[in-house]
């Protein structure tokens, strides 16, 4: 099936948005769990969660404005997300942060396989998926570290 260029900008748009969307899921949900921990936990938590998928979701979101600026595309308004209800406590907001960049990682993953980076974007694109996947790679590992020193 053939595509145009716009398509397929508009594709890799759409995939880095979905994924820059499940960080800022991330970060909502780090910083209500962040609120609930005791001093040490979330200094453990800004540390090895927050501050990565901080600089995960600034970078997805250079990456995205900057390529929508250098093509001329339609920009998006990225709207907050939500946590969720307060009630659920910090270990549940933690495994939410982990599962959605879990989530960004595969959609920049499958976006980086199909090849539309390459087809339609540029180096700079490029660039920035995989900065993104470095700061987030390693998260899900150091978020089970985090989940099993919670209280100790």
């Amino acid at each position: 099936m053939a595509y145009t260029t716009a398509e397929a900008r508009g594709q890799v748009l759409l995939a880095l948005g979905e994924a820059a969307d499940q960080l800022a899921l991330a970060l909502a949900c780090l910083a209500e769990a962040f609120e609930q921990l005791d001093d040490n936990s979330a200094e453990e938590l800004e540390a090895g969660l927050f501050g990565p998928v901080q600089a995960a979701y600034g970078r997805a979101m250079r990456t995205y404005s900057e390529f929508v600026d250098r093509h001329g595309l339609a920009d998006r308004v990225f709207e907050p997300r939500s946590a969720g209800v307060r009630s659920q406590g910090a270990k549940v907001f933690i495994e939410r942060a982990i599962e959605a960049t879990g989530q960004a990682d595969h959609g920049i993953a499958v976006l980086q396989d199909s090849m539309l980076p390459v087809e339609a974007g540029d180096a700079a694109l490029r660039a920035g998926l995989s900065e993104v996947r470095e700061l987030i790679g390693g998260l899900p590992m150091q978020g089970r570290k985090v989940l099993r020193t919670l209280g100790r």
